[in-house]
């Protein structure tokens, strides 16, 4: 299923009508969103490429899959973004050779700007997860992380994603929203954004206050979330979900109460004031806080709370056949 079609060119700058035309269509809300955040969208969301990402992402893996069978020979990234999830897996070891897909033409570009930085072996693809572009019994192991909530046919992707798949291999989501998590979440945001961006209209606080203009390209696009963040998920929905399209040996698993409860105000908040007023100091404060309640997340509250009250949920699964 391999084509030598040109991928389409990134647009960054969304027209008014075709953020119109993207509320009918959440795979054009997807692109345009994502287009719209792939040269910012590290920064946002504090990503690198250093051994605090790398930690970070081969934890996840461990955490869902275990650390049996690395490195696996080729993955697949769905939904890539900048390339978070797959480039940090293989510094860690996960993975030798990669392929990035996504929706968005900018994140597709980003994503491959920042495997070469890293002299890592990696190719891309614009692409849709419910058809993905890649020959059956292709990838050793296909990842994703913060994807299938944008997915608009779940199953169907979980099926595209074991056809490509070699007889064995396996795959792992994780980042996505639970039902309730996502619910806290976005109060937390909401109320987080409104009380930053009234208090800074105000006498000494008003130099913390981003320029009107910007603060309202990041509303109109923001409010695309409404149309790109198409799912929560419940664990054990998910599961079936992924038996359901013939997975095999599928678990989930939850993590993030406390973090997160703490995460969504602080990253909201960074989101709305002047990125150089914060600091060294600040981003140091915000990381080790965060790191402190995921471990009470995962060695307490794990333990003692409800799988679906925590905020992320992550699967895994394999092909059936192999050895």
């Amino acid at each position: 299923m391999a084509s030598d079609v040109q991928d389409p060119a990134p647009n960054p700058h969304a027209t008014e009508e075709q953020v119109q035309a993207a509320w009918d269509d959440p795979k054009l809300a997807n692109v345009l969103y994502h287009d719209w955040e792939a040269g910012t969208y590290d920064e946002k969301w504090s990503i690198s490429y250093d051994q605090r990402c790398i930690d970070y992402a081969t934890d996840r893996f461990r955490m869902v899959a275990g650390d049996r069978g690395w490195p696996y020979g080729r993955a697949l990234e769905l939904g890539s973004g900048t390339g978070f999830f797959l480039l940090n897996l293989m510094q860690g070891g996960v993975a030798q050779k990669g392929s990035v897909t996504d929706l968005s033409p900018g994140m597709v570009q980003v994503a491959l700007r920042n495997a070469e930085n890293l002299g890592l072996d990696v190719d891309g693809r614009v692409a849709d997860a419910e058809r993905i572009p890649y020959d059956d019994n292709t990838f050793d192991l296909v990842v994703g992380h913060a994807v299938l909530h944008h997915i608009p046919d779940v199953q169907a992707a979980m099926a595209e994603v074991l056809r490509v798949l070699k007889p064995g291999g396996r795959f792992v989501f994780a980042g996505e929203p639970t039902k309730v998590g996502d619910f806290y979440a976005r109060k937390l945001g909401q109320v987080t954004w409104w009380l930053t961006t009234n208090v800074t209209k105000f006498g000494p606080l008003n130099s913390w206050r981003r320029p009107q203009e910007e603060l309202d390209e990041s509303s109109r696009a923001a409010a695309l979330e409404a149309v790109v963040d198409l799912h929560t998920f419940d664990p054990a929905e998910l599961e079936r979900t992924a038996r359901a399209a013939g997975a095999r040996n599928v678990k989930a698993v939850t993590e993030e109460l406390s973090a997160a409860l703490f995460g969504w105000p602080v990253r909201t908040f960074e989101a709305a004031v002047p990125r150089e007023k914060l600091g060294w100091g600040w981003a140091m404060f915000a990381y080790k806080t965060w790191q402190r309640l995921s471990w009470l997340d995962e060695n307490l509250l794990a333990k003692v709370m409800p799988r679906e009250l925590f905020y992320n949920v992550l699967v895994t699964g394999t092909k059936p056949g192999g050895v």
